[in-house]
């Protein structure tokens, strides 16, 4: 806690605490060589840094942030980190954030933020694919910067590879239930991504069929992938298994489906 004029707003959270919080984690990361990677965070640097995610629920603190431009430093931060914890923690902020307009619009807007966020969709981390699922739904459910990242993920095909993959292999319900939801929201935002997913399902099978003209192999990865989910979910999330379902409606019922 700070004093009264050291508050973050109307909360008792300290400023100084906060930037000096911030201001340590960049010296280790500036402590980093060139060509190097941050791979461990120390234990009490762990805990500041997991304070601030549990504070930047705060519309106050959130605003504070962005003033201070932490989606730019936690660009550099996740840049230069092959710390999972460090890059779930650095994520979950920015997830928090962005459930408020300003820093929502703030992290949108940055073009090389909504880059390296939709590559942290192939991370082999569950809590950093949540947090980034979470994320990518807060940003894809705000209608002022919902295209951004519509745009954004048109042009990179790895998206869909990263979301199949995780639909396919995944036996954490939560994840699954979360990228079910990003994945319900694009297909509502924008039908032409939805049909260019399942024509890449037919491009891959091009070449795919057997010599003896097997036709009947057009079973879908895609749709293989949200059934598979599916099965995961039915038994321990109810409203996950509605998500998943409509999906299946949305891709089943289109004209060219």
């Amino acid at each position: 806690e700070g004093s009264v004029g050291d508050a973050i707003g109307d909360t008792v959270y300290s400023k100084h605490w906060v930037l000096s919080t911030l201001a340590n984690l960049i010296e280790v990361i500036s402590d980093v060589g060139d060509g190097e990677m941050l791979t461990d965070l120390d234990e009490e640097m762990e805990n500041e840094i997991c304070k601030i995610w549990d504070i930047s629920v705060n519309e106050d603190v959130a605003l504070f942030l962005q003033n201070f431009s932490v989606p730019e430093t936690f660009l550099r931060v996740i840049s230069h980190s092959r710390c999972p914890r460090l890059t779930e923690i650095c994520v979950g902020i920015l997830a928090n954030m962005a459930c408020f307009h300003e820093p929502c619009v703030s992290i949108s807007n940055n073009e090389d933020l909504r880059e390296l966020l939709l590559l942290l969709l192939s991370d082999s981390d569950p809590p950093t694919l949540l947090e980034t699922s979470r994320l990518l739904l807060t940003c894809l459910s705000r209608l002022e910067v919902a295209s951004l990242w519509v745009e954004k993920i048109r042009k990179h095909p790895s998206v869909r590879q990263s979301i199949c993959f995780i639909m396919m292999s995944s036996t954490n319900v939560e994840l699954l239930v979360k990228v079910g939801e990003v994945v319900d929201k694009l297909f509502d935002l924008d039908e032409d991504l939805m049909l260019s997913w399942i024509e890449a399902d037919g491009q891959e099978l091009e070449g795919q069929l057997s010599s003896d003209g097997e036709d009947e192999k057009t079973a879908l990865e895609l749709i293989l992938c949200v059934l598979e989910a599916t099965k995961q979910v039915r038994a321990d999330n109810p409203e996950g298994l509605e998500v998943y379902i409509h999906i299946l409606q949305l891709l089943t019922t289109i004209d060219r489906g």
